[in-house]
């Protein structure tokens, strides 16, 4: 099949400023954002640097940018230093305050791949499937190939183009090993009238999750603002100046050290539900970035179980159902996907040798 023009990381192994060697010694001051808008870091120039152009000087630490667009971005006001404009011939010194904001990276193809799909439901609107675990929804820095996008532009004729061009069809997302139902646009039309209902808040979702310990309340909202981790760039945290985040769970059952939770987010915050479970301080199972453990069969009391054998090695966090209108007729629509066989296979367990 022939690949789709859209664009690709110019250098999928960019290095961001405190990872570079060049300049070693200096101090990473603050970074935020991502892929999708760009970079924004303040550093403070190591003591090796003397009489340096500052043009140069990035061109030292980020190698994945030719000098020429670097002195763009520089002539753009994309870089202070010790809070003002410079000029790309700007000399630096030790102690300098570089105040730096990196464009989007630039995408080039999007390459159509045979990807395993599982189809819930397909018309000539829409796409419904439910998504494995280990599969990113759509190719960002440092992961061009093997995701559900190419697989997408593999399977399908056509796909909307209003989320651009390197993320046809995509309307919502899931993480990389959150498994479940997610909705893809065929038409333009099909994308703009499903995006309006997600950020209207008018579907209905429902996950379901393995948690660490027995929760309190039976059932409660959590209302936690959500925004990016100060110190950790891939992360969430709750913060007062984050975005809103609501979340509504309901215990379904209980074991002895964990719990099988339904969790209906009302907003679509980034990590929302991992982060709204940690800070109950009931992490997700297996979700290591945000506290959860990894569970052996060892740990359940099996006694066939081999000693190194996890029974899930990501996160126990399923999307188990979506209700959405459909986008031409209007009819209300409800999807569902099965639990993957690695959480059903710990639920199983926990049922067999945890229960109460």
């Amino acid at each position: 099949m022939t690949p789709v023009s859209a664009s690709l990381p110019e250098n999928s192994n960019h290095q961001p400023a405190y990872e570079n060697d060049f300049d070693a010694d200096a101090d990473l001051l603050s970074t935020q954002g991502d892929e999708r808008v760009g970079e924004h870091l303040c550093f403070r120039v190591g003591s090796s640097i003397k009489s340096r152009r500052l043009d140069r000087y990035l061109g030292g630490r980020f190698s994945q940018f030719s000098r020429t667009r670097l002195q763009k971005i520089i002539k753009d006001q994309g870089v202070n230093v010790n809070g003002r404009p410079a000029k790309p011939s700007h000399k630096l010194n030790p102690g300098d305050e570089i105040d730096l904001i990196l464009p989007p990276r630039e995408l080039r193809e999007l390459v159509a791949e045979d990807i395993p799909i599982s189809v819930i439901y397909e018309d000539d609107q829409m796409i419904v499937v439910n998504k494995q675990a280990d599969l990113i929804v759509h190719p960002a820095r440092g992961n061009t190939h093997g995701t559900l996008v190419n697989g997408l532009v593999y399977y399908a004729d056509k796909l909307s183009t209003g989320s651009g061009e390197f993320r046809p069809g995509i309307v919502h997302r899931l993480d990389k090993n959150t498994t479940g139902v997610l909705v893809v646009a065929k038409t333009d039309t099909a994308h703009w009238k499903l995006a309006r209902q997600f950020a209207q808040r008018k579907t209905n979702k429902t996950y379901l999750a393995v948690v660490h310990g027995r929760l309190e309340l039976n059932a409660d909202c959590i209302n936690k603002p959500v925004g990016m981790h100060p110190i950790a760039r891939q992360k969430g945290a709750i913060r007062p100046d984050g975005k809103e985040a609501v979340t509504f769970y309901e215990v379904l059952e209980e074991f002895r050290g964990f719990s099988l939770v339904k969790l209906s987010p009302k907003t679509g915050r980034t990590h929302q539900l991992r982060i709204h479970m940690a800070y109950l301080q009931h992490p997700i199972v297996a979700d290591d970035m945000y506290g959860g453990k990894v569970v052996y069969d060892w740990q359940l009391q099996d006694r066939d179980a081999e000693a190194a054998q996890p029974v899930i090695n990501r996160p126990a966090l399923h999307a188990a159902r979506l209700e959405i209108r459909h986008p031409v007729s209007g009819e209300m629509m409800e999807f569902q996907a099965p639990l993957p066989p690695d959480m059903q296979t710990l639920i199983d367990k926990l049922r067999k040798f945890r229960s109460l």
